[in-house]
């Protein structure tokens, strides 16, 4: 991918906020989600939002199309500003498309004593099975943030056996080395600008989480957590079967598994990432050779806002439309 931020928005802590608070998100008109509730094998619940024409009602006569299948990052949704620019660029090809919601993030608290986390390559398994039965045509699926570490994550688990779902697959600005993104997230600016943005949502949803099984973790705890690590030494870690923070964030990481990827797949990250090090990205030599590693210089994280008539008017699309291209190789 070849990108160059607009003059006025150097460095990647403007290129992520910019492209978030004030970046065009839609290629046309506005977005129609319909919701869909699956209950899960544990007696919780999944949201997903459809779009437009929801699971697959085309006529039998004829080809499905693709469904593109949007795995959120941290406290994201269907609200998200990529969400919504994948979604309405997946509609401008005749597309289908679904965002799955990870457990909590749907606007209603989820019901079983567990929320989610980022290597939870079970849960992203099972979604794709739900997904593949509700779609007669080919899927392919995007990660961004969070959601491409657990996609990447399950791609290298599933080795060959991940083309039986998909046919390709990309991750978005994910932290593929949790230690040192999580190490990143709670050092200098990082601390101040993002930290309490997630704590905030974060926090509460784990207050309403303790309120349905009092006891599920120690409250004191988790109010003075002043980082990620702190709230995931209290809360993720212990929730989903790991010892504590560094436990958690060592097993999950999908890095050490790239090489056992065999669905083409793609992973994008600007260097200027400010929640990522570039020091931990991929290289080629710990890839196998079904991984395509796009790393432009610029775009922040998931931002890559493009400057256009009306300055200082922006829009987030050129990304988007980017992976899509990649995607549409595999169909």
């Amino acid at each position: 991918m070849q990108y160059q931020a607009p003059w006025w928005l150097p460095g990647g802590h403007l290129q992520t906020i910019w492209a978030a608070l004030y970046g065009q998100r839609l290629a046309s008109g506005p977005l129609e989600f319909e919701r869909e509730r699956w209950p899960t094998p544990d007696g919780d619940f999944i949201d997903v939002d459809w779009l437009a024409a929801g699971p697959d009602h085309a006529d039998r006569a004829h080809p499905a199309p693709p469904l593109l299948v949007l795995f959120h990052g941290l406290e994201g949704s269907s609200h998200s500003h990529y969400a919504q620019a994948f979604a309405s660029l997946a509609r401008a090809r005749g597309w289908r498309f679904a965002l799955p919601h990870f457990r909590g993030c749907s606007g209603q608290i989820n019901l079983a004593p567990r929320a989610y986390h980022s290597g939870d390559h079970e849960e992203i398994d099972w979604m794709l099975q739900q997904l593949a039965a509700a779609h007669r045509g080919p899927l392919v699926a995007v990660g961004v943030s969070l959601g491409g570490n657990a996609l990447m994550r399950w791609a290298g688990e599933q080795g060959e056996h991940a083309a039986r779902r998909v046919r390709a697959l990309a991750c978005v600005c994910s932290p593929l080395d949790l230690m040192a993104g999580g190490m990143a997230m709670g050092r200098g600016l990082n601390r101040h600008l993002y930290t309490p943005m997630f704590l905030k949502t974060m926090v509460p949803k784990a207050l309403a989480k303790l309120e349905q099984y009092p006891g599920l973790f120690d409250r004191q705890r988790l109010l003075k957590a002043r980082d990620l690590y702190d709230f995931d030494n209290v809360f993720t870690a212990p929730l989903h079967g790991f010892a504590d923070t560094r436990d958690y964030w060592l097993r999950a990481s999908a890095k050490p598994l790239l090489p056992q990827v065999r669905v083409p797949s793609l992973v994008l990250h600007g260097i200027n990432d400010p929640f990522i090090p570039a020091s931990s990205l991929p290289t080629r030599e710990q890839v196998s050779a079904s991984v395509t590693l796009w790393q432009p210089a610029q775009g922040g994280h998931v931002g890559f806002p493009v400057a256009q008539p009306g300055w200082p008017a922006t829009h987030v699309l050129a990304m988007p439309q980017a992976v899509l291209a990649f995607l549409a190789q595999a169909l």
